[in-house]
């Protein structure tokens, strides 16, 4: 089942928690590629120097100030993409969850064709290996994954140990364990 958009209508450091052991599906031409996300990272608003939000709303970063349930992809060290999901109450004007890491589970041929891989064990292992494995871009900026039928989010595994650590790739914001993982 897919999520819909009051499961992200909800504080983005929860829905981080909650995103693990959830189904990320993407969906080009009739392939179905798809990963368990084992791995994500909370980024809010105004108590977090470590967010793209943090000093206000950019063309960049617009997309987390949006409607909850949309994709937020940018583009980092000049040629990776990250994706995150808008996620937060109303006590925050902005907040998304960056997914980092995914155990896939269907399109593992494609996933490998497309990363030019054939070592699964390290095909989703990071933001950037997984938005390539599979091909998410600038052009998934925005998309709504509660109704989008080529980017979105289903309920997966149960998940009872989460682990949480410091965000990787930081350097303000650090003391909040806000990296979540299984």
């Amino acid at each position: 089942m897919r999520l819909d958009r009051k499961f992200y209508s909800q504080d983005t450091v929860h829905v981080a928690k909650q995103l693990l052991g959830k189904t990320l599906v993407r969906k080009i031409g009739k392939v179905t590629i798809s990963g368990i996300i084992t791995e994500t990272e909370a980024y809010r608003q105004s108590d977090d120097p470590a967010s793209h939000a943090y000093r206000g709303i950019t063309q960049r970063n617009h997309a987390m100030f949006g409607d909850v349930g949309h994709a937020y992809v940018y583009f980092t060290y000049g040629m990776y993409h990250c994706v995150n999901v808008v996620a937060r109450n109303d006590r925050h004007s902005a907040g998304a969850v960056l997914i980092r890491a995914l155990l896939p589970r269907t399109g593992i041929d494609t996933m490998m064709k497309l990363r030019s891989t054939d070592d699964v064990d390290n095909l989703t292992s990071g933001p950037g290996k997984l938005t390539i494995a599979l091909d998410i871009t600038k052009k998934q900026y925005g998309e709504d994954l509660v109704n989008s039928k080529s980017l979105y989010i289903t309920d997966g595994i149960p998940v009872s140990k989460i682990k949480s650590s410091p965000r990787i790739g930081i350097r303000v914001g650090v003391e909040k364990k806000w990296n979540f993982r299984f």
